[in-house]
């Protein structure tokens, strides 16, 4: 979940931040100021943006009172508030943890997810999700990804503002600083990135603290999860227009090609759903699997599934 909050006001901050610039009635302290001021708004109101995107609505007890019991007994174990159950009419399987201090904490389950894996399997997803709330994932991904976003909108300022100015004196070393500002929120990033992946671990070790045999039954969703994205092709394709919020999931649609491949070269050797996971522990990691991990929100399906394993 590699800054929920940088992801969901990214682009409005952007505008918002070339804006000022264009008008240049600002300096730089004040721009920051309301650009932290800006993004803190949008986090506090960030759950009803995403309930509008992904058509997202509360479950009553009465529609499905054996997932509420399940979300409920979840929450006991982590020793937290039971969160609202939400359900997001996307048929894309996978599952989603959120919220904010206005709107309270709230778990999303996709109704594709609900319709690929089995109540056991959606038991370990929702213990993943529970373990970034009990950790405040949210939380402390919104306060690491502050200082990159406003590095990167500074830096994007100076250099708006000496295009504009270019003819005053010192305009140039304006833009270079600019540009030393953009691209160490790009470095900043890829720590932050790394941090995200740390915390996806936790929350799958959480999950297998609390739910019986819960590593094995979250290592056979995940493997799921993933194959079935890949395998919506078109559909999968239109959904991911809203890919501004990947950072939410449980796995990262993005990464359904390169994660599937391992997947389906497991699948043409064995059936059942442990023996593939088996198998897909057993593949190599590539160099190429390790740069493109790099600059993912999620860790590698073949490390994390060999972390669960270990795990169990």
């Amino acid at each position: 979940m590699v800054g929920t909050l940088a992801i969901i006001i990214g682009l409005s901050t952007l505008v918002f931040a070339a804006i000022l610039s264009l008008f240049g009635l600002l300096d730089i302290i004040t721009l920051g100021v309301l650009i932290v001021s800006w993004n803190i708004i949008q986090w506090l109101i960030s759950p009803y943006i995403i309930d509008a995107l992904y058509r997202t609505k509360e479950i009553p007890e009465s529609e499905n009172p054996k997932l509420h019991k399940m979300l409920e007994e979840l929450s006991q174990k982590s020793r937290i508030k039971k969160p609202k159950l939400m359900l997001a009419q996307i048929p894309i399987p996978n599952a989603f943890a959120y919220g904010s201090p206005i709107a309270g904490n709230r778990v999303a389950v996709t109704s594709g997810l609900l319709k690929t894996l089995s109540m056991n399997e959606v038991e370990a997803v929702i213990g993943h999700e529970l373990g970034h709330l009990k950790h405040r994932d949210v939380q402390l991904m919104m306060f690491v990804s502050l200082l990159p976003a406003l590095l990167y909108y500074i830096g994007y300022s100076l250099i708006i503002s000496s295009i504009l100015n270019r003819r005053r004196e010192g305009s140039g070393g304006a833009a270079i600083i600019g540009v030393g500002l953009t691209l160490f929120s790009w470095i900043l990033n890829l720590f932050i990135l790394y941090l995200s992946r740390i915390r996806e671990y936790y929350a799958d070790r959480h999950s297998a603290s609390i739910c019986e045999n819960g590593a094995q039954k979250l290592a056979v969703g995940l493997a799921k999860i993933v194959h079935a994205t890949r395998s919506m092709g078109e559909r999968r394709k239109e959904i991911q227009n809203l890919n501004a919020f990947k950072a939410l999931f449980i796995t990262d649609p993005d990464r359904a090609e390169t994660d599937s491949a391992n997947i389906a070269m497991a699948a043409a050797a064995v059936s059942g759903d442990q023996r593939l996971v088996q198998e897909i522990v057993t593949q190599r990691i590539t160099f190429a699997d390790k740069l493109i991990e790099l600059f993912s929100t999620h860790p590698n399906i073949v490390k994390r599934l060999r972390a669960l394993q270990e795990l169990g």
